[in-house]
C-alpha cells in the first residue's frame, strides 16, 4: 500500500464515497448483492478530496503517461476529473460520449482530438471494464494511440483485469478495493473480520456465501 493509495483511500472513506455495508448489503442493478456502494461523483462536492483526488490523477498520469498530448473522460462520471486534470497540466481535454449524438454533427467524441495524438483515458470507477474498454475502443478507431487508462478506484475484478489484458491497455488506479477495506477496517469502518468477506465478494460477485459469513 503506497502513500497514496491510503490517501485516497480515506478521502474516499471520509465523504463515504465508498461505503461499506456487509451486514446490509446493496443490491446492484445487475441483482448482484454488494457489501459496498461507491460514488465518486461525491470527490467533486469536497473540495479537499477533489484536490488530492485531481492532484494525484496528474501526478499519476506524469509518471505513468509522460508523452500524454490529450485527456479523454469517460462520459459522464469522468468528465469532470479529466477536465480539472487536464487544466492542472495544461493540457487539451475532451469526452466520449456513451454513443454517437442523433443530432447536429453526431459526434461521440467531443472536444478535438487529431489521429496521431497520445491519449489518456480518466475513468472514475474500474469494476469489470466493459465500459472503459468500450472508450478505448472508440478513440482507436479515431486514429488515437491509447496510451492506458488512470481511474480513481478499481475493484480488481477478475473479469476487468482479464478484458483490459485482452483489449491491450493498461490502467493505473489511485487506489484499489483491497486498500479500501484495509483502511476502513483500521479506521473503524468495518470490524477486521469483515475484510476476508469483502475479498470473497471481490473475488466472485456471483457467490452470495459471504453474506452473513
Amino acid at each position: 500500500m503506497t502513500n497514496i493509495q491510503e490517501l485516497i483511500a480515506k478521502d474516499l472513506l471520509s465523504i463515504k464515497a465508498v461505503f461499506f455495508r456487509p451486514e446490509q448489503p446493496f443490491t446492484w442493478a445487475s441483482g448482484i448483492k454488494s457489501p459496498v456502494y461507491c460514488d465518486n461523483r461525491l470527490t467533486l462536492t469536497a473540495p479537499e478530496v477533489r484536490t488530492d483526488v485531481e492532484t494525484a490523477l496528474a501526478e499519476t498520469i506524469k509518471r505513468e503517461y509522460p508523452e500524454a498530448e490529450v485527456l479523454m473522460g469517460t462520459s459522464t462520471a469522468g468528465i469532470a476529473h479529466a477536465a480539472i486534470t487536464a487544466h492542472l497540466m495544461g493540457l487539451p481535454m475532451g469526452y466520449v460520449r456513451s454513443g454517437a449524438k442523433d443530432h447536429g454533427r453526431q459526434n461521440q467524441i467531443e472536444g478535438k482530438l487529431l489521429p496521431g495524438q497520445k491519449v489518456v483515458v480518466v475513468e472514475d470507477l474500474i469494476s469489470t471494464g466493459g465500459s472503459v474498454i468500450e472508450v478505448v475502443n472508440v478513440l482507436r478507431e479515431a486514429g488515437a494511440e491509447v496510451l492506458g487508462i488512470v481511474s480513481i478506484f478499481t475493484y480488481g475484478m477478475q473479469k476487468g483485469i482479464d478484458r483490459l489484458a485482452a483489449a491491450g491497455v493498461k490502467n493505473v488506479s489511485l487506489t484499489n478495493f483491497d486498500c479500501i477495506a484495509e483502511v476502513a477496517a483500521r479506521e473503524g469502518y468495518i470490524k477486521s473480520e469483515d475484510i476476508s468477506r469483502l475479498i470473497a465478494f471481490r473475488n466472485n460477485p456471483q457467490d452470495e456465501s459471504w453474506i452473513g459469513a
